[in-house]
Protein backbone atom coordinates (compact mmCIF):
# COMPACT_ATOMS: atom_id res chain seq x y z
CA UNK A 1 0.00 0.00 0.00
CA UNK A 2 1.29 3.10 -1.02
CA UNK A 3 2.13 5.65 1.38
CA UNK A 4 0.39 8.94 1.47
CA UNK A 5 2.09 11.80 2.54
CA UNK A 6 0.45 14.24 5.45
CA UNK A 7 0.30 17.89 4.59
CA UNK A 8 -0.51 20.07 7.50
CA UNK A 9 -3.88 22.59 7.03
CA UNK A 10 -2.13 25.40 5.59
CA UNK A 11 -0.71 23.14 2.40
CA UNK A 12 -4.53 21.58 1.86
CA UNK A 13 -6.00 24.99 2.03
CA UNK A 14 -3.29 26.43 -0.72
CA UNK A 15 -4.17 23.38 -2.79
CA UNK A 16 -7.98 23.97 -2.52
CA UNK A 17 -7.24 27.65 -3.43
CA UNK A 18 -4.81 26.80 -6.37
CA UNK A 19 -7.71 24.12 -7.44
CA UNK A 20 -10.25 27.30 -7.58
CA UNK A 21 -8.16 30.07 -8.95
CA UNK A 22 -7.03 27.44 -12.21
CA UNK A 23 -10.91 26.60 -12.68
CA UNK A 24 -12.52 28.88 -15.81
CA UNK A 25 -15.96 28.53 -14.61
CA UNK A 26 -14.96 29.85 -10.93
CA UNK A 27 -12.79 32.42 -11.85
CA UNK A 28 -15.32 34.84 -13.70
CA UNK A 29 -19.36 33.26 -12.31
CA UNK A 30 -21.73 35.20 -11.70
CA UNK A 31 -24.45 34.22 -8.48
CA UNK A 32 -27.74 35.18 -7.89
CA UNK A 33 -28.67 35.40 -4.65
CA UNK A 34 -30.45 37.21 -1.22
CA UNK A 35 -28.51 39.37 0.26
CA UNK A 36 -27.72 38.30 4.84
CA UNK A 37 -25.05 38.97 7.55
CA UNK A 38 -24.66 42.85 5.51
CA UNK A 39 -21.74 44.61 7.26
CA UNK A 40 -20.07 47.75 5.84
CA UNK A 41 -16.78 47.96 7.36
CA UNK A 42 -15.56 51.23 8.18
CA UNK A 43 -12.37 50.94 5.51
CA UNK A 44 -15.13 50.37 3.01
CA UNK A 45 -15.24 46.98 2.27
CA UNK A 46 -18.63 45.10 2.54
CA UNK A 47 -18.67 41.45 3.86
CA UNK A 48 -22.06 39.70 3.31
CA UNK A 49 -23.49 36.03 2.68
CA UNK A 50 -25.79 35.57 -0.52
CA UNK A 51 -28.71 32.56 0.35
CA UNK A 52 -31.46 30.84 -1.90
CA UNK A 53 -33.61 28.53 -0.40
CA UNK A 54 -31.18 25.58 0.13
CA UNK A 55 -27.62 27.25 0.45
CA UNK A 56 -25.30 30.03 2.00
CA UNK A 57 -22.20 30.84 0.34
CA UNK A 58 -19.70 33.74 2.03
CA UNK A 59 -19.23 36.71 -0.24
CA UNK A 60 -17.39 40.29 -0.11
CA UNK A 61 -16.59 43.45 -2.20
CA UNK A 62 -14.12 45.84 -1.95
CA UNK A 63 -13.85 48.76 -1.45
CA UNK A 64 -12.40 50.07 -4.97
CA UNK A 65 -15.65 47.99 -6.26
CA UNK A 66 -17.99 49.04 -3.75
CA UNK A 67 -17.73 52.26 -4.79
CA UNK A 68 -19.20 52.20 -8.04
CA UNK A 69 -22.68 50.65 -6.96
CA UNK A 70 -25.44 52.28 -7.89
CA UNK A 71 -27.49 50.94 -5.18
CA UNK A 72 -27.40 51.06 -1.31
CA UNK A 73 -27.54 46.87 -0.18
CA UNK A 74 -29.03 45.93 2.25
CA UNK A 75 -30.21 42.08 4.23
CA UNK A 76 -33.24 41.11 1.97
CA UNK A 77 -32.49 42.85 -0.88
CA UNK A 78 -32.10 39.93 -4.17
CA UNK A 79 -28.91 40.65 -6.23
CA UNK A 80 -26.80 39.42 -9.09
CA UNK A 81 -23.68 39.00 -8.18
CA UNK A 82 -20.47 38.90 -10.79
CA UNK A 83 -16.70 37.85 -9.41
CA UNK A 84 -14.66 34.95 -8.58
CA UNK A 85 -14.64 32.31 -6.21
CA UNK A 86 -11.54 31.28 -3.93
CA UNK A 87 -10.38 30.40 -0.37
CA UNK A 88 -9.21 32.29 2.05
CA UNK A 89 -6.12 30.54 3.44
CA UNK A 90 -5.81 31.73 7.04
CA UNK A 91 -9.63 30.54 7.62
CA UNK A 92 -10.04 27.61 5.00
CA UNK A 93 -12.97 29.25 3.73
CA UNK A 94 -13.94 29.31 0.49
CA UNK A 95 -16.07 33.12 -0.99
CA UNK A 96 -16.95 35.04 -3.81
CA UNK A 97 -14.95 37.74 -4.41
CA UNK A 98 -17.16 40.37 -5.62
CA UNK A 99 -16.33 42.42 -8.79
CA UNK A 100 -19.97 43.99 -9.76
CA UNK A 101 -23.00 43.91 -8.31
CA UNK A 102 -26.65 44.75 -9.46
CA UNK A 103 -30.25 44.32 -7.93
CA UNK A 104 -32.58 41.08 -9.77
CA UNK A 105 -34.29 42.54 -12.81
CA UNK A 106 -31.63 45.57 -13.25
CA UNK A 107 -30.55 43.82 -16.24
CA UNK A 108 -33.73 43.82 -17.99
CA UNK A 109 -33.81 47.44 -17.01
CA UNK A 110 -30.23 47.93 -18.57
CA UNK A 111 -31.60 46.19 -21.69
CA UNK A 112 -34.77 48.39 -22.02
CA UNK A 113 -32.66 51.78 -20.99
CA UNK A 114 -29.98 50.91 -23.88
CA UNK A 115 -33.21 49.90 -26.64
CA UNK A 116 -34.89 53.16 -25.90
CA UNK A 117 -31.37 55.47 -26.32
CA UNK A 118 -30.79 53.95 -29.42
CA UNK A 119 -33.97 54.62 -30.78
CA UNK A 120 -34.44 58.30 -29.93
CA UNK A 121 -30.65 59.11 -30.59
CA UNK A 122 -31.67 57.71 -34.20
CA UNK A 123 -34.93 59.55 -34.12
CA UNK A 124 -32.77 63.26 -33.23
CA UNK A 125 -33.67 63.74 -29.99
CA UNK A 126 -30.12 63.84 -28.90
CA UNK A 127 -28.45 66.45 -31.47
CA UNK A 128 -26.71 69.28 -30.33
CA UNK A 129 -28.07 71.04 -33.00
CA UNK A 130 -31.80 71.39 -31.38
CA UNK A 131 -30.59 72.42 -27.70
CA UNK A 132 -31.52 75.50 -26.38
CA UNK A 133 -29.66 78.28 -24.98
CA UNK A 134 -30.38 78.77 -21.10
CA UNK A 135 -31.40 82.23 -20.22
CA UNK A 136 -28.75 84.09 -18.54
CA UNK A 137 -30.93 86.19 -15.97
CA UNK A 138 -34.15 84.50 -15.74
CA UNK A 139 -36.56 85.92 -13.62
CA UNK A 140 -38.32 82.97 -12.86
CA UNK A 141 -37.40 79.52 -12.74
CA UNK A 142 -39.93 76.44 -12.51
CA UNK A 143 -38.47 73.33 -10.33
CA UNK A 144 -40.65 69.80 -11.09
CA UNK A 145 -39.33 67.78 -8.50
CA UNK A 146 -40.75 66.00 -5.25
CA UNK A 147 -42.02 67.96 -2.90
CA UNK A 148 -39.91 66.68 -0.18
CA UNK A 149 -36.46 65.37 0.10
CA UNK A 150 -32.80 66.97 0.04
CA UNK A 151 -32.79 68.04 -3.79
CA UNK A 152 -35.52 70.21 -3.50
CA UNK A 153 -34.29 72.27 -0.09
CA UNK A 154 -30.89 72.05 -1.70
CA UNK A 155 -31.80 73.81 -5.05
CA UNK A 156 -34.51 76.88 -3.36
CA UNK A 157 -31.30 77.20 -0.93
CA UNK A 158 -28.67 78.03 -4.17
CA UNK A 159 -31.16 79.86 -6.21
CA UNK A 160 -31.87 82.07 -3.57
CA UNK A 161 -28.68 82.44 -2.37
CA UNK A 162 -26.85 83.35 -5.72
CA UNK A 163 -29.53 85.31 -7.32
CA UNK A 164 -32.72 86.82 -5.23
CA UNK A 165 -33.92 88.18 -7.67
CA UNK A 166 -35.29 85.30 -9.50
CA UNK A 167 -38.36 84.24 -8.61
CA UNK A 168 -39.03 79.75 -7.38
CA UNK A 169 -42.09 78.23 -9.08
CA UNK A 170 -42.14 74.71 -7.83
CA UNK A 171 -44.13 72.20 -9.24
CA UNK A 172 -44.46 68.86 -6.92
CA UNK A 173 -44.43 65.54 -8.76
CA UNK A 174 -44.13 62.02 -8.29
CA UNK A 175 -40.71 61.08 -8.85
CA UNK A 176 -40.85 57.59 -8.97
CA UNK A 177 -43.44 54.88 -8.51
CA UNK A 178 -46.27 53.72 -10.64
CA UNK A 179 -47.84 57.78 -12.27
CA UNK A 180 -44.58 59.21 -11.75
CA UNK A 181 -43.83 59.70 -14.99
CA UNK A 182 -47.08 61.33 -16.31
CA UNK A 183 -47.07 63.34 -13.19
CA UNK A 184 -43.38 64.63 -14.64
CA UNK A 185 -44.98 65.22 -18.32
CA UNK A 186 -47.75 67.33 -16.44
CA UNK A 187 -45.62 69.51 -14.83
CA UNK A 188 -43.39 70.34 -18.13
CA UNK A 189 -46.93 70.81 -20.00
CA UNK A 190 -48.05 72.73 -17.76
CA UNK A 191 -45.00 75.55 -17.76
CA UNK A 192 -45.16 75.27 -21.48
CA UNK A 193 -48.74 75.97 -21.53
CA UNK A 194 -48.90 79.30 -18.85
CA UNK A 195 -45.51 80.16 -19.78
CA UNK A 196 -44.98 81.68 -16.31
CA UNK A 197 -41.42 80.79 -16.02
CA UNK A 198 -38.41 81.31 -18.29
CA UNK A 199 -36.37 77.99 -17.42
CA UNK A 200 -37.23 74.76 -15.79
CA UNK A 201 -34.92 72.63 -13.26
CA UNK A 202 -36.41 68.83 -14.28
CA UNK A 203 -35.11 66.22 -11.52
CA UNK A 204 -34.36 64.19 -8.21
CA UNK A 205 -32.48 62.97 -5.97
CA UNK A 206 -30.10 60.08 -6.30
CA UNK A 207 -30.95 56.09 -6.17
CA UNK A 208 -31.09 52.83 -7.55
CA UNK A 209 -31.61 52.22 -11.25
CA UNK A 210 -35.53 50.97 -10.61
CA UNK A 211 -35.94 55.07 -8.10
CA UNK A 212 -35.17 56.65 -11.49
CA UNK A 213 -36.64 54.86 -14.07
CA UNK A 214 -39.25 57.67 -14.26
CA UNK A 215 -36.61 59.99 -16.22
CA UNK A 216 -36.03 57.04 -18.59
CA UNK A 217 -39.59 56.88 -19.80
CA UNK A 218 -40.02 57.68 -23.79
CA UNK A 219 -43.46 59.97 -22.94
CA UNK A 220 -40.66 61.89 -20.40
CA UNK A 221 -38.25 62.34 -22.80
CA UNK A 222 -40.41 63.56 -25.38
CA UNK A 223 -41.88 66.05 -23.21
CA UNK A 224 -38.58 67.24 -22.53
CA UNK A 225 -37.68 67.41 -26.25
CA UNK A 226 -41.28 69.14 -27.41
CA UNK A 227 -40.55 71.90 -24.53
CA UNK A 228 -40.45 75.75 -25.48
CA UNK A 229 -38.88 76.57 -22.31
CA UNK A 230 -35.14 75.42 -22.04
CA UNK A 231 -35.02 72.40 -19.24
CA UNK A 232 -32.25 71.15 -17.42
CA UNK A 233 -32.20 67.88 -16.21
CA UNK A 234 -30.56 67.19 -12.79
CA UNK A 235 -31.71 63.39 -11.52
CA UNK A 236 -29.02 61.48 -9.17
CA UNK A 237 -25.73 61.50 -8.77
CA UNK A 238 -22.68 62.82 -11.10
CA UNK A 239 -22.24 59.20 -11.74
CA UNK A 240 -25.95 58.70 -12.94
CA UNK A 241 -27.39 59.40 -16.47
CA UNK A 242 -30.77 59.17 -17.80
CA UNK A 243 -32.75 59.23 -20.63
CA UNK A 244 -34.09 62.85 -19.62
CA UNK A 245 -29.95 63.82 -19.52
CA UNK A 246 -29.73 63.11 -23.23
CA UNK A 247 -32.83 64.96 -24.45
CA UNK A 248 -32.54 68.13 -21.97
CA UNK A 249 -30.91 71.34 -23.31
CA UNK A 250 -28.57 70.80 -20.39
CA UNK A 251 -27.38 68.37 -17.96
CA UNK A 252 -26.52 68.53 -14.40
CA UNK A 253 -24.45 66.30 -13.01
CA UNK A 254 -26.74 66.99 -9.42
CA UNK A 255 -30.02 69.09 -8.09
CA UNK A 256 -27.48 71.56 -6.68
CA UNK A 257 -25.17 71.74 -9.65
CA UNK A 258 -28.78 72.48 -11.61
CA UNK A 259 -29.10 75.41 -9.62
CA UNK A 260 -25.54 76.76 -10.31
CA UNK A 261 -26.24 76.80 -13.51
CA UNK A 262 -29.54 77.93 -14.40
CA UNK A 263 -28.79 81.65 -12.53
CA UNK A 264 -25.78 83.59 -11.88
CA UNK A 265 -23.99 84.44 -9.09
CA UNK A 266 -25.45 88.09 -7.48
CA UNK A 267 -21.96 88.24 -6.01
CA UNK A 268 -19.78 87.74 -9.25
CA UNK A 269 -22.14 90.56 -10.83
CA UNK A 270 -21.88 92.94 -8.07
CA UNK A 271 -18.18 92.14 -8.19
CA UNK A 272 -18.43 92.60 -12.24
CA UNK A 273 -20.37 95.80 -12.17
CA UNK A 274 -18.08 97.23 -9.81
CA UNK A 275 -14.91 96.62 -12.03
CA UNK A 276 -17.00 97.71 -14.54
CA UNK A 277 -17.67 101.07 -13.54
CA UNK A 278 -14.02 101.27 -12.14
CA UNK A 279 -12.75 101.16 -15.32
CA UNK A 280 -15.56 103.68 -16.79
CA UNK A 281 -14.01 106.50 -14.06
CA UNK A 282 -10.44 105.43 -14.66
CA UNK A 283 -11.23 105.95 -18.56
CA UNK A 284 -13.17 109.28 -17.49
CA UNK A 285 -10.36 110.66 -15.54
CA UNK A 286 -7.76 109.64 -18.37
CA UNK A 287 -10.03 111.93 -20.88
CA UNK A 288 -10.59 114.52 -18.42
CA UNK A 289 -6.74 114.78 -17.45
CA UNK A 290 -6.10 115.17 -21.27
CA UNK A 291 -9.00 117.52 -21.61
CA UNK A 292 -7.50 119.76 -18.68
CA UNK A 293 -3.76 119.37 -20.66
CA UNK A 294 -4.76 120.71 -24.43
CA UNK A 295 -6.28 123.48 -22.41
CA UNK A 296 -3.24 124.50 -20.47
CA UNK A 297 -1.21 124.10 -23.74
CA UNK A 298 -3.84 126.30 -25.49
CA UNK A 299 -3.91 128.88 -22.90
CA UNK A 300 -0.17 128.77 -22.55
CA UNK A 301 -0.09 130.36 -26.49
CA UNK A 302 0.75 134.29 -26.64
CA UNK A 303 -1.90 134.26 -28.77
CA UNK A 304 -4.11 133.03 -25.88
CA UNK A 305 -2.65 135.50 -23.37
CA UNK A 306 -3.62 138.74 -25.15
CA UNK A 307 -6.49 137.78 -27.60
CA UNK A 308 -6.54 141.38 -29.17
CA UNK A 309 -3.11 139.97 -31.37
CA UNK A 310 -5.40 137.54 -32.87
CA UNK A 311 -8.13 140.63 -33.64
CA UNK A 312 -4.88 142.44 -35.01
CA UNK A 313 -3.58 139.97 -37.35
CA UNK A 314 -7.03 139.12 -38.80
CA UNK A 315 -7.09 143.07 -39.68
CA UNK A 316 -4.20 143.04 -41.49
CA UNK A 317 -5.21 139.68 -43.12
CA UNK A 318 -7.88 141.51 -44.60
CA UNK A 319 -6.59 144.66 -45.17
CA UNK A 320 -4.37 142.26 -47.71
CA UNK A 321 -6.84 140.55 -49.04
CA UNK A 322 -9.14 143.98 -50.04
CA UNK A 323 -5.82 145.37 -51.78
CA UNK A 324 -5.61 142.09 -53.47
CA UNK A 325 -9.36 142.29 -54.56
CA UNK A 326 -8.60 146.06 -56.08
CA UNK A 327 -5.55 144.97 -57.92
CA UNK A 328 -7.52 142.06 -59.62
CA UNK A 329 -10.60 143.82 -60.30
CA UNK A 330 -8.26 146.76 -62.56
CA UNK A 331 -6.17 144.30 -63.83
CA UNK A 332 -9.65 142.78 -64.91
CA UNK A 333 -11.05 145.96 -66.40
CA UNK A 334 -7.91 146.62 -68.68
CA UNK A 335 -8.30 143.06 -69.85
CA UNK A 336 -11.60 144.08 -70.81
CA UNK A 337 -10.93 147.20 -72.39
CA UNK A 338 -7.86 146.16 -74.50
CA UNK A 339 -10.64 143.45 -75.82
CA UNK A 340 -13.38 146.12 -76.77
CA UNK A 341 -10.50 147.74 -78.41
CA UNK A 342 -9.92 144.85 -80.98
CA UNK A 343 -13.32 144.32 -81.21
CA UNK A 344 -14.09 148.07 -82.27
CA UNK A 345 -11.17 147.77 -85.05
CA UNK A 346 -12.27 145.23 -86.50
CA UNK A 347 -15.95 146.29 -86.62
CA UNK A 348 -14.98 149.32 -88.29
CA UNK A 349 -12.95 147.69 -90.56
CA UNK A 350 -16.00 145.89 -91.67
CA UNK A 351 -18.90 148.70 -91.41
CA UNK A 352 -19.16 150.93 -94.43
CA UNK A 353 -18.90 154.15 -93.03
CA UNK A 354 -15.60 153.22 -92.62
CA UNK A 355 -15.10 153.07 -96.04
CA UNK A 356 -17.14 156.31 -97.00
CA UNK A 357 -15.02 157.99 -94.01
CA UNK A 358 -11.61 156.88 -96.20
CA UNK A 359 -13.25 159.51 -99.56
CA UNK A 360 -15.88 156.53 -101.08
CA UNK A 361 -19.23 156.80 -101.23
CA UNK A 362 -22.67 154.65 -101.32
CA UNK A 363 -25.18 154.78 -103.86
CA UNK A 364 -28.28 153.41 -103.27
CA UNK A 365 -31.92 153.31 -105.83
CA UNK A 366 -35.18 151.35 -105.93
CA UNK A 367 -33.58 147.87 -105.64
CA UNK A 368 -30.71 148.82 -102.88
CA UNK A 369 -26.77 149.41 -103.13
CA UNK A 370 -25.96 149.85 -106.34
CA UNK A 371 -23.24 147.39 -107.21
CA UNK A 372 -23.83 147.44 -110.90
CA UNK A 373 -24.49 149.68 -113.77
CA UNK A 374 -27.22 147.09 -115.15
CA UNK A 375 -29.30 148.54 -112.06
CA UNK A 376 -29.75 152.13 -113.19
CA UNK A 377 -30.99 153.46 -116.30
CA UNK A 378 -31.25 157.15 -117.28
CA UNK A 379 -33.10 159.38 -115.70
CA UNK A 380 -33.43 157.31 -112.54
CA UNK A 381 -33.35 159.11 -109.21
CA UNK A 382 -30.38 157.82 -106.42
CA UNK A 383 -29.46 158.50 -103.49
CA UNK A 384 -25.31 158.85 -102.78
CA UNK A 385 -24.13 158.68 -99.40
CA UNK A 386 -20.49 160.81 -98.60
CA UNK A 387 -18.39 160.95 -95.15
CA UNK A 388 -20.50 164.35 -94.01
CA UNK A 389 -23.91 163.28 -95.23
CA UNK A 390 -25.66 162.67 -98.69
CA UNK A 391 -27.51 164.23 -101.65
CA UNK A 392 -30.21 163.03 -103.81
CA UNK A 393 -29.07 162.69 -107.89
CA UNK A 394 -30.25 161.44 -111.47
CA UNK A 395 -28.28 159.15 -113.84
CA UNK A 396 -27.87 160.46 -117.03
Amino acid sequence: MEERPILSVSQVNLYIKNVLDNNLLLTDVTVKGEISNYKLHSSGHIYMSLKDETGVMRAVMFRAAASKLRFKPENGMKVIARGRVTVYERDGQYQLYINSMEQEGVGDLHVAFEKLKKKLMEEGLFDPAKKKPLPRYPKKVGVVTAPTGAAIRDIINILSRRFSYTDIVIYSVLVQGENSARSIVSAIEYFNREKSVDVMIVGRGGGSIEDLWSFNEEIVARAIYESEIPIVSAVGHEIDFTIADFVADLRAPTPSAAAELVVPSGDELIEKFGNVMKRLKNSADRILENRKLRLKNCMDKPVMKNPYLKLDDRKIYLDNLGHRLEMAEKMLMERKKQMLSVYVSKLDGLSPLGTVARGFSVATGESGVIKSVNQVKSGDEINVRVSDGSFDAVVK
